[in-house]
């Protein structure tokens, strides 16, 4: 699609946020604290897709800000990427209650503004974290168990994308094995993202030369990557208010940088 890459997709980004905020009728609008759009990087390379937003993330209206989050981050950092060189999104945008696994018309009703936004950041690599979203984007039944860490080429957008399986960060924090494994399938990503970057650029894609550089020799954070593993974080939270769109000019909730 043609969107100026410096200014065009951030602006129909905040554009697509105003749309959401304004005339979603979702059911879960009603239980929610504020929605969860997403953030990062308008011109991402790589997005990562989890499943639904958690307590704090329903009350900050971001993605990832807890524990889960800042396991994120430091696998991130671990491979030479910050938080602001992807974009992170969810499935759902709003938070079930309770913390329950997403009902399939929920899914269904809200999917729709994750592909789009899929559509306007054209992400050369998409990490799918956890069952739903991976099962979502690959339009396969197969769970994480089975897939995580193999890359599958899939059309989203009208463009072809490396859809990349892996734990959620919140499973690793409940299972030591699991969080070595993501440790793992995160090692991973680098190559898997200069083979995206190759093949984008030999069927003429723009070039992605001002991306950060990826590699290893960086000091690896230890301290979340290595503390025990611990219960599920998220808890109850209570309360719904309106929720303005944001200018252009602010990184309030959207936190879009590019």
């Amino acid at each position: 699609m043609n969107v100026n890459p410096a200014t065009g997709r951030r602006a129909e980004l905040v554009e697509l946020y105003r749309r959401l905020s304004q005339g979603h009728a979702c059911p879960l609008a009603s239980s929610r604290t504020r929605l969860v759009f997403g953030s990062g990087n308008a011109n991402a390379e790589v997005m990562f897709v989890g499943e639904a937003p958690g307590s704090e993330e329903d009350r900050q209206g971001k993605p990832f800000v807890g524990r889960a989050g800042r396991l994120l981050d430091a696998l991130l950092e671990e491979i030479g990427l910050q938080r602001e060189d992807t974009f992170v999104a969810n499935v759902l945008k709003c938070r079930p209650p309770g913390n329950r696994d997403p009902l399939p018309e929920e899914i269904e009703e809200c999917s729709p503004w994750l592909f789009r936004q899929i559509e306007l950041i054209e992400p050369l690599v998409i990490c799918t974290l956890g069952n739903f979203a991976t099962k979502l984007l690959t339009g396969s039944k197969a769970g994480i168990t089975k897939v995580h860490g193999t890359p599958q080429t899939h059309e989203l957008g009208g463009r072809s994308v490396q859809l990349y399986p892996i734990f959620h960060p919140a499973a690793a924090l409940r299972t030591e094995a699991v969080r070595e494994l993501l440790r793992i399938d995160f090692a991973k990503l680098p190559a898997l993202l200069e083979d995206a970057r190759a093949n984008a650029q030999a069927q003429g894609a723009e070039d992605p030369s001002a991306a950060p550089e990826l590699g290893p020799g960086l000091p690896k954070p230890r301290s979340l990557l290595d503390e025990p593993a611990g219960a599920d974080t998220r808890a109850p939270a209570g309360g719904v208010e309106a929720e303005p769109a944001p200018p252009l000019g602010e990184r309030s909730q959207l936190d879009l940088f590019g």
